[in-house]
Formats: C-alpha cells, sequence, structure tokens
C-alpha cells in the first residue's frame, strides 16, 4: 500500500508530505531536505524511470527541486527543514500512486 502522510512543525507550522510505499510503476518517492532553501522536497527514485535513467536510480547526485542546490540530504520525518523544531504526523493520510 502506498500512502502519503502528512506531517507538521510543532514550532513554525511548516508542512510536509513523506510517501511510504511504491507506485503503480514500482518508483518511490524519496523526502529530502534541503539546506539551502530550507524546504522538504519529493525526488522520484527507481522503478521503471529507474531502469530507463539511470541517473533516477537513487537519490545520489540529484538536486533540490526548488532552488537547483546539491545541499540535499534525506528527510529524517523529525526535524523542520525551516527552523529545526520537531515535526510530528498530522493523521492526515492519502493514498498515492
Amino acid at each position: 500500500m502506498a500512502q502519503k502522510i502528512k506531517y507538521r512543525c510543532e514550532g513554525c507550522g511548516y508542512e510536509a508530505d513523506d510517501y511510504e510505499g511504491s507506485g503503480l510503476f514500482r518508483q518511490q518517492i524519496v523526502s529530502v531536505s534541503c539546506a539551502d532553501c530550507h524546504s522538504v522536497q519529493h525526488l522520484v527514485v527507481g522503478g521503471i524511470i529507474g531502469d530507463v535513467a539511470p541517473s533516477f536510480r537513487s537519490e545520489v547526485g540529484r538536486i533540490c527541486l526548488r532552488c537547483g542546490s546539491a545541499n540535499i540530504k534525506k528527510w529524517d520525518k523529525q526535524t523542520c527543514p525551516k527552523c529545526g523544531g520537531r515535526m510530528t504526523p498530522t493523521g492526515e493520510k492519502e493514498f498515492w500512486t
């Protein structure tokens, strides 16, 4: 089952989604935190797309989709990229494909 889970910062109210599971084409969506624009962005990784385009097989060498920075790392789902506060799930979930 693939689902999208919403997180909210307890300090500043920043919201971000995280994607769990695999999509219709076996792809995963990896949430990364950008230290330059202080946001959570989502990278499509693997699946049929990764079979065709080797650069999409992992998040290595990828850039932030918002600002183009290479200063990204896998988001820990706990730390707010805006203020450094604590992120917690809101309870809102949706299916994704």
